[in-house]
């Protein structure tokens, strides 16, 4: 009986600290911090509430995952949705030559930045392991391309082995 006691006092206890320890565990900080702001990537529409979107439209500097990947969402599930063509993401008429705008807040030692169109590489910036402030632009010659297109802009990290994802829908010409 006395044993008894004992355990149901000790898991009562247990109980009663449980949300405490929870509550004073540090929570890990988010390491994805930058996006396409113009022209307007997926995950900004999102943001701007242009096209109706799940958890990235709170945190579109969030796309974030391995290297070299080739998706709009990073292979992150949760912005799963950005990898759908079909979603009706505004597409902005631009010319053959673009500059595209880096909302970055926090900048990371960055190894390069490089544009895909129609999975083809078109630039590539190589920042040598530099810090960049609060925005990068880079202008991008698209390689010819024409029509409408979808532009995989990706910021590889000098110190992880993770990137940040966009894509950006764009009419060239």
């Amino acid at each position: 009986m006395k044993n008894l006691k004992r355990r149901i006092a000790a898991v009562a206890a247990g109980i009663g600290i449980a949300p405490l320890i929870v509550v004073t565990i540090p929570v890990g900080t988010a390491s994805a911090h930058g996006y396409v702001s113009s022209p307007p990537s997926r995950q900004a529409q999102c943001a701007q509430g242009v096209v109706p979107c799940g958890q990235i439209k709170w945190e579109p500097q969030s796309v974030e995952g391995p290297k070299g990947l080739r998706s709009c969402s990073g292979g992150n599930a949760r912005f799963a949705e950005l990898d759908d063509d079909r979603k009706g993401w505004r597409v902005t008429p631009v010319g053959g030559t673009t500059t595209f705008n880096w909302t970055l807040t926090v900048g990371h030692r960055t190894s390069t930045w490089e544009y895909f169109v129609g999975g083809r590489r078109v630039a590539v910036f190589n920042d040598h392991g530099a810090q960049p402030g609060s925005s990068v632009s880079h202008r991008v010659n698209l390689g010819g391309a024409s029509g409408t297109q979808k532009v995989l802009a990706v910021w590889n990290i000098a110190d992880t082995a993770n990137a940040f994802y966009a894509c950006i829908d764009v009419r060239v010409g």
